[in-house]
Order: C-alpha cells, then structure tokens, then sequence
C-alpha cells in the first residue's frame, strides 16, 4: 500500500478526506460545496474553484447520499451519478485541479480488504453489516493507484493507524 503524508493530493487528483485538522488547513469552512453544488458545478465548470487559488474544490454531503440510500441504491447513485461527474471533473481540469470528498466519519468506515487492496465503505444502520466497493467503483478497478494520506504532525507514520486522514488517487481513466 501506497503512502504520502506529502501535499500533492491537494493540488490534483481525487481524495477522500476525514483529517478535521488537514481540511481546516486547506479551506475555510464557508469555501467547501456541498455536493448538490458540486452536481450544479458539473453543468458549467467554473474557470475558479474556491480553494488554493482557484485549483482545490472540497465537497462536503457524500457521506450523507451514501447512508440514506440503500446499499444497491448507493452503489447505483455512486456509479451513475457521482463518477461521471469526477470524471467531468478531470476532463475540464486535467492535473491543475483537486478535488477533496470530505467524509467526516471516513477512518471508522473506510476499509481496506489486504489481499487485494480493494477499499470498502462501511454502510450505516441498518445495514452495517453490509459494505459498497467504493475503490473499484469510484477509481474504476484502479485501488491499486490511490494513495493513503498521512498527517505529516503526526510522529507514528503507520498507514493503519491514526495517521491515516485519507485516501487520494492521482487520476482516474
């Protein structure tokens, strides 16, 4: 497995964050969308995003679709509606651009299966004991390309522990 505790995932690619610490440092709280703007923004992508001079979008309410719809339905909405739109989104923006999920309870949810590296979103209740294959879905097969970011204030660097602030992929194909 892949690690960074480096800055580049918040110059391009596609990152899913939970390091409350990290997204204050990026953004202020005002500047991240939520992602019914983020479908609005798909439409007609601005010239400007709202963070790092022009270049950083934050998008805040995944965790939400993803907990109020079931887990089909969710890994539905997922493929149809949200990786289309990211996939718009590196097409309009190439690698000048990053686009951050902000998923606040993402460390407990988020698991990776070891022998393939494939990573796992834990669904909410009810169906907690049920998971959506949010790598293969979101990175189309390429889990094997996403990088887990670490918090460099952090001393204990281990990718599995409470470093790990999130997971980011350079690009999508």
């Amino acid at each position: 497995m892949k690690s960074t505790s480096g800055t580049s995932w918040t110059r391009r690619g596609v990152s899913l964050l939970w390091g409350s610490d990290s997204l204050a440092k990026l953004i202020p709280p005002e500047q991240v969308v939520t992602i019914r703007q983020f479908f609005e923004l798909a439409r007609n992508w601005p010239d400007d995003l709202p963070g790092d001079h022009g270049n950083l979008l934050i998008v805040g309410g995944m965790e939400g679709c993803l907990d109020l719809l079931s887990p089909k339905d969710a890994s539905g909405w997922l493929e149809a509606e949200l990786r289309p739109a990211i996939v718009a989104f590196q097409e309009e923006y190439g690698l000048e651009a990053a686009l951050v999920f902000w998923l606040p309870s993402g460390r407990r949810r988020i698991k990776m299966t070891p022998a393939n590296e494939a990573y796992l979103w834990v669904c909410a209740s009810p169906h907690t004991q049920e998971t959506i294959e949010i790598g293969r879905i979101l990175w189309g097969g390429a889990e094997e390309d996403a990088v887990r970011i670490l918090d460099p204030n952090q001393s204990n660097q281990d990718p599995d522990g409470a470093a790990w602030i999130g997971l980011s992929h350079p690009r999508l194909s």
